[in-house]
């Protein structure tokens, strides 16, 4: 009988299902963003780097074994040389019924290019990274930015029928001036936007302490000028919602730092390398692109043994604005 003929769910140690994959297809991205990356960042030899191929088949064990939704994550994906073909092949697992949504996060720099072949590929939704609406912020904050085509890739992106949600890093000073403005751009274009805590990932030459804003304190004040009603969507991921009632549309708050969700995690992450995380705020890992050379038996063993590892909670710290972190870049994970 083969080894996979009756498969059974991916369950960690703590009796909490696995459903959800986030595949980074590459670490390497046309920005740098401050609170992501250092000016000078070093990437990985391609040599290091899962073909595409090996990416399928890893992701389509996970789909076997019970995985219902994969988010593809950078770096920027879409830099990926020949990434819309592994979205064509995971696509197909859209098709059949066995994966229950297909999604990408991206910078949206590259978004009007891709768009049509995005959802021809089986992507129905998007998460763009926008954290302000000032060209010369962004600038500043992504290093190597241009806004216009962010917002002309929003545009690409909904005449195909995409749906968007967009994502900001909260931060102290200028973010918070501008927060407003965000919500109504978003919400007057039918996007959600979400609200994400800075984590301590990797040197980046920026003073995080300095900038953390707890998003507990940020909801605050947003309260003393938006009516926030809380909703219980839930799109699998950490995000807790509400909805503003003057603009009807949804704001999201993650909060790995302020607010510990990882009670109900649902998620592991295969990086461009072919690391197996079982939680991103650990730095332990097992080597799936070594364990490929056995056979698709050996690879499922080592994925039930990370996953059997993963641990209660992560091991991130954030308190009164002091963060304890990881040696490693979001860039190698997709955050």
């Amino acid at each position: 009988m083969p080894f996979d003929a009756s498969p059974t769910p991916l369950i960690d140690g703590f009796g909490r299902p696995v459903t959800y994959l986030r595949l980074s297809v590459t670490d390497r991205c046309d920005l740098r963003c401050r609170y992501c990356m250092p000016e000078r960042m070093k990437f990985l030899p391609k040599k290091h780097i899962l073909s595409l191929e090996e990416m399928a088949r890893i992701a389509g064990l996970f789909i076997h074994h019970g995985v219902c939704k994969i988010r593809l994550t950078g770096g920027e994906p879409l830099v990926r040389e020949g990434v819309i073909s592994l979205i064509e092949a995971l696509g197909q697992h859209v098709d059949s019924g066995a994966l229950d949504e297909l999604c990408l996060t991206t910078n949206g720099t590259l978004l009007a290019r891709h768009a049509e072949g995005l959802i021809a590929a089986g992507v129905r939704r998007v998460n763009v990274s926008l954290d302000t609406l000032d060209a010369a912020r962004y600038r500043h904050v992504t290093r190597l930015g241009d806004l216009d085509r962010v917002l002309e890739g929003l545009e690409a992106a909904q005449a195909t029928g995409l749906k968007i949600k967009l994502n900001a890093v909260a931060s102290r000073g200028a973010f918070e001036e501008e927060l407003d403005d965000l919500i109504r751009f978003a919400h007057r274009r039918g996007m959600d936007l979400t609200l994400i805590e800075e984590m301590p990932l990797g040197d980046t030459g920026r003073d995080r302490d300095a900038n953390f804003l707890p998003l507990w304190q940020l909801r605050r004040e947003l309260e003393k000028r938006w009516t926030l009603d809380p909703v219980p969507l839930s799109t699998g991921g950490p995000a807790r919602f509400v909805q503003i009632r003057e603009t009807g549309g949804r704001l999201g708050f993650i909060t790995p730092m302020s607010c510990n969700f990882c009670a109900l995690c649902n998620r592991v992450r295969l990086s461009a390398t072919g690391k197996l995380y079982p939680c991103m705020g650990h730095e332990g890992a097992s080597d799936l692109r070594a364990a490929l050379a056995g056979g698709d038996a050996e690879v499922m063993r080592a994925i039930r043994h990370t996953i059997a590892r993963k641990p209660e909670r992560h091991d991130m710290v954030g308190n009164s604005g002091q963060s304890q972190g990881l040696a490693r870049h979001m860039s190698e994970l997709g955050g």
